[in-house]
């Protein structure tokens, strides 16, 4: 149907205010005027924080994931079911040892400057990403060599068996990095981090900061047909009520990790414009974690922790901050890990009583109404954070614990955390991703505290018995001894409290009814987005 005048007042009519609060509205409507004119096909997805980079081959940032998987791409995808499927490597082979793994590359297939990919690429990256990946160092921490003995033939060498790499090659874990872009000079400050050139289905254009990145479809994508999409923005919406908005009026397609207040996602979907959904979380569960600095030295003190322990009660976070998207969780191994899970009982269940009581004994009396102050740094990623730190500061001042919440921006709380050390306690989300020894182990290994690599050990905590513990889940090829020393890990680190898991998240996509294709990829909306579709006739402030 021809874009009318009329059409297009009523979209301007649709849109809020423009503001400083929606910077990005603008920029939204112009694309849409292009898309109802010229029959591009455009999708505006939801980033928020702003990535701090757009490759992810140094970060486990959320957003980076995002943006960088739609131009980097990784050997294999995953489906829901964290099956691998193929994708710069068209098969894969595991030695009976465990000690290699062969990968035929796909042929034909270019970077975005014209290079060709090659096995070099692949080994370059598998290099790049165990020195400087936050994971990296454990995932890969038995790789050997990368063996190219042609263009098409990469076969990863280890020293030995790593029973859960075969999963770690998606795009936004292990992206394959252009070799010839990066091989001189530091790849931490090369200019690519932030206008990558890649084989993914989109192609970086401009990065219009503090508004929207825009990707344009690569038209020699190896994958003939997609994406389907021609114009990919990633907008950049801080504020809550902006992002609400934006979903209502058309101006965001779609939008992961929670993007609006729970509170809200029955009235914006009760009228089916706009749906949600739980799945394309797969690949990484997030639990919401309270980590200690353990060089803080009345953290450090153990009665302190487990008074700070049983003055919370898990139950209200999952339907307060929540509103039930949320399983209550001890363990920082998720239940769908069955093996590997610790089902135990909570050593520090819900009690002020107790949890005044070891204050006291640690001579810790209250002064008036309160005991000590300690400063409270939520991350600043969607509201969740901020809602899980209101309640706790809320729950610790019943035992006399003066809580001040600390809000900034995502660069100065990474610096803060994980740079400058400068912090008491944080509430934190930390994914899981496919496999305890990737995504659990960097937070309790004492070789991962790694100052100033966002992501990593940010407690300091150093236990020789449970590092002995994951280094040998780590190397298990038997799954059930495995999941034993799994468990004996868990059982420790519950006990000492280097941090307190609080739940596990149910993690919610928004978005509009038009849009389909990115649900059964396991990474969801962090995937390719190379098979996102969008039906219906354009909108003005779509």
């Amino acid at each position: 149907m021809p874009f009318s005048r009329r059409q297009f007042i009523k979209g301007l009519s649709a849109l809020p205010l423009l503001g400083a609060s929606v910077p990005f509205l603008p920029t939204a409507l112009a694309a849409a005027t292009e898309q109802a004119i010229t029959g591009r096909r455009i999708f505006n997805l939801l980033v928020n924080p702003e990535p701090p980079s757009l490759s992810s081959f140094n970060t486990t940032a959320g957003t980076t994931i995002t943006a960088s998987s739609k131009v980097l791409e990784g050997l294999l995808g995953y489906d829901e079911n964290l099956a691998p499927q193929p994708a710069l490597a068209t098969a894969w082979e595991a030695a009976a040892d465990g000690l290699s793994y062969r990968f035929t590359l796909r042929q034909g297939v270019k970077w975005h400057d014209g290079q060709p990919f090659t096995s070099e690429d692949v080994a370059f990256s598998l290099d790049l990403i165990k020195r400087f990946h936050p994971r990296g160092g454990g995932t890969f921490a038995n790789l050997a060599s990368v063996e190219t003995p042609d263009a098409h033939t990469a076969i990863v060498r280890l020293s030995k068996p790593a029973p859960y790499l075969i999963r770690a090659f998606a795009a936004g874990e292990t992206p394959i990095l252009p070799k010839h872009l990066y091989a001189s000079g530091d790849p931490l400050s090369n200019p690519h981090n932030n206008a990558p050139v890649g084989t993914g289905p989109y192609r970086f254009k401009q990065w219009q900061r503090g508004s929207f990145i825009e990707y344009e479809r690569n038209p020699d994508y190896w994958n003939a047909g997609y994406p389907g999409v021609d114009t990919l923005f990633l907008k950049v919406i801080p504020d809550s009520a902006a992002r609400l908005a934006a979903f209502e009026n058309g101006s965001l397609d779609a939008g992961g990790q929670s993007p609006v207040p729970l509170s809200d996602l029955a009235r914006i979907t009760a009228n089916g414009k706009l749906k949600f959904t739980t799945r394309g979380y797969a690949y990484s569960i997030t639990p919401t974690m309270l980590e200690f600095n353990l060089d803080n030295p009345l953290l450090a003190r153990h009665e302190v922790r487990q008074a700070i322990a049983h003055a919370i009660d898990r139950e209200v976070i999952r339907k307060v901050v929540y509103y039930g998207y949320a399983d209550v969780s001890v363990s920082p191994i998720p239940k769908s890990f069955a093996q590997y899970h610790y089902d135990g009982p909570d050593p520090y269940p819900f009690d002020i009583a107790k949890a005044n009581a070891l204050l006291d004994q640690a001579g810790l009396p209250k002064k008036g109404t309160s005991r000590f102050s300690l400063t409270l740094d939520p991350l600043p990623y969607g509201d969740s954070y901020a809602r899980t730190a209101t309640y706790i500061r809320s729950a610790l001042a019943r035992v006399g614990i003066d809580v001040q919440l600390r809000a900034q921006d995502f660069p100065t709380y990474i610096k803060r955390v994980y740079t400058d050390r400068d912090f008491d306690f944080a509430v934190v989300g930390m994914g899981t991703t496919f496999d305890p020894t990737v995504g659990v182990q960097r937070l309790f290994w004492s070789k991962n505290f790694r100052k100033g690599v966002p992501f990593t050990n940010g407690t300091h905590y150093n236990n020789p018995e449970v590092d002995r513990l994951l280094e040998s889940a780590a190397v298990e090829t038997d799954e059930t001894r495995r999941g034993e020393l799994f468990k004996a890990f868990q059982k420790i680190v519950i006990e000492e409290l280097p941090s307190i898991t609080l739940v596990m998240q149910q993690q919610v996509t928004v978005f509009n009814a038009r849009v389909s294709g990115f649900e059964a990829d396991g990474n969801g909306l962090d995937g390719s987005l190379a098979a996102v579709s969008i039906t219906g006739e354009a909108v003005a402030h779509g």
